[in-house]
Formats: structure tokens, sequence, C-alpha cells
């Protein structure tokens, strides 16, 4: 049995949200929300509790969610909704659908630019998150010096920095980044030039 499958077995029933105007859904019913919880799914913030708009499209997309509000009841029309919120939610979600059909308790990014915290398999609610993913569209220009900082913070905290590439046909492929030190070697290059002079 796939991942996938082994935690859409593990829902009771198909939960019901409701769109909000930030594009997030809401989960009224409580014993949703903790089979959500439970899982690694959504958020309580203030007195709701939220799924954020990747998790719906996944929910969906597993047929584990429906909205009940709106015009925007299936996977299209709130893709279609979301665009005008993220216009980089299409590769979120691919990346976030990759992730979690592996097995793995996927959350918000806290800061660097980066776009998932991803738990190692079975360490949700034990351990903190283990990799800090980066979604990237393949063909995208990214400049290294700044890269180079994030990786080196994230480092520092321990954490392994993952770059998610989203191929042109969809398919995602991870890169672990890493920081390297090229050093000056100034004596060398001084001899270099006495050796053209002679």
């Amino acid at each position: 049995m796939s991942p996938e499958a082994d935690q859409n077995s593990d829902f009771q029933n198909t939960i019901e949200g409701v769109l909000t105007k930030r594009c997030l859904i809401k989960i009224n019913d409580s014993r949703s929300q903790d089979q959500l919880r439970n899982k690694g799914y959504g958020d309580k913030e203030d007195s709701n509790f939220l799924l954020e708009t990747y998790e719906a499209l996944y929910l969906i997309y597993i047929n584990k969610l429906i909205i009940t509000n709106g015009d925007v009841v299936d996977f299209s029309t709130l893709l279609k909704h979301a665009l005008k919120y993220d216009k980089e939610i299409v590769t979120r979600f691919l990346v976030y659908r990759d992730l979690r059909s592996r097995g793995y308790v996927v959350k918000e990014g806290f800061g660097f630019g980066a776009d998932f915290r991803v738990y190692e398999r079975g360490g949700y609610e034990k351990k903190h998150a283990k990799y800090v993913v980066f979604c990237i569209n393949e063909g995208i220009n990214v400049k290294v010096g700044e890269l180079s900082k994030i990786v080196r913070e994230i480092e520092t905290m321990g954490k392994n920095a993952i770059a998610a590439v989203v191929e042109r046909r969809g398919e995602v492929i991870y890169y672990k980044l890493n920081n390297m030190k090229f050093n000056e070697n100034k004596k060398q290059e001084t001899n270099l030039m006495l050796k053209e002079r002679k």
C-alpha cells in the first residue's frame, strides 16, 4: 500500500470546509479538526482551525475535503481562485502533493523564503522538522549569494536545505543544498604571474 493510500484510509469521513476571504479553508467540526491535526494538516489561528490553500487542494485531490460555500466547489475552481492570491500555488501544490504522497508531514515554512518544513516519517510532533524545502520551477534563475546565505542559516539551525525543482512536465526532483567555501589562493596566483614574466 502506498503512503498516499495509507493516508486516505486513515480519514474516517469526508471533511467539510468553508472558503475564507484570504483563500484559506476554515474547518468548523471539532472531530474533523482533530483528524486533520493528528495527521499534520492545518493550524489553529485565534479561535479558528484553518487549512492552507495547498493543503485544501491536496485534500480535495484525494477526495477527502469538500467546500460547502460559494462557487468554489472543486479542485480546478479552487486552483483558479487561489492563483489570484498566490502566483506560485501550482508549484507549491505539486511539491506538497509529492511529499505527502511519500508519507511526509509538510507544514508552512518559517521564514528564509522557504516554502515548507518537512518532518521525517513518524517524526511529526515528536521531533523538529528535519528539512526546509524551497520550491523552484525549472528554468527560473536563482541568485547564488542569497541562496548561500539562507542555506548557511538553515544549517546553523541543524536542518537540511532542500531545493524541490518542478520540471515542465510536473515531476519533482529534490536537491540537497550545502554551503561550500572557496578559499582564495593568492600565493599561487603570484607564483603564476612570476613564471609568466620570465
